[in-house]
């Protein structure tokens, strides 16, 4: 067994008993996207965390300690993505990347935006001309300090 293993029984006992991921945020008390961040692999859940998630999946005691292990972080399949949604988030990446680079060191300098000091927001946006998705990223910006 590994984390891959529970991962996978998560999502499978989660499509079965129709569970929605704001549903298990909701039980675990933190956002809808880092529980299912913490569900597919991605973060570490401490042991109420855990507890919560492993009854609501019916998962036993040793794949409940499969959650609180540090996971390897951005795994993906293949090194460009295949799944066509995964894969816009690539290309956005791709055609504004440097855009992003750009304006962020105009605005703050020489350095990073944290993916450890990290919130997201996704919703729903309704449109006439069809539901867009918004998608809000914030992150501490971290300088790259000299010595």
């Amino acid at each position: 067994m590994n984390r891959l293993d529970v991962t996978e029984k998560i999502i499978t006992t989660r499509v079965a008993k129709g569970l929605k991921w704001s549903d298990v945020a909701a039980k675990v008390g933190l956002s809808k996207e880092w529980v299912t961040a913490a569900c597919l692999g991605q973060m570490t859940l401490n042991e109420e965390q855990a507890g919560i998630v492993a009854e609501l999946f019916g998962l036993s005691a040793e794949e409940k300690r499969w959650l609180m292990v540090v996971p390897y972080k951005g795994s993906l399949p293949t090194a460009v993505p295949t799944d066509p949604l995964i894969y816009r988030f690539y290309e956005l990446v791709s055609v504004y990347g440097m855009t992003f680079k750009e304006l962020i060191h105009e605005e703050f300098g020489d350095g990073i935006m944290s993916a450890i000091d990290f919130k997201m927001d996704l919703q729903r946006e309704p449109d006439p001309k069809g539901d867009r998705v918004s998608i809000t990223m914030s992150g501490k910006f971290l300088p790259y300090k000299t010595y």
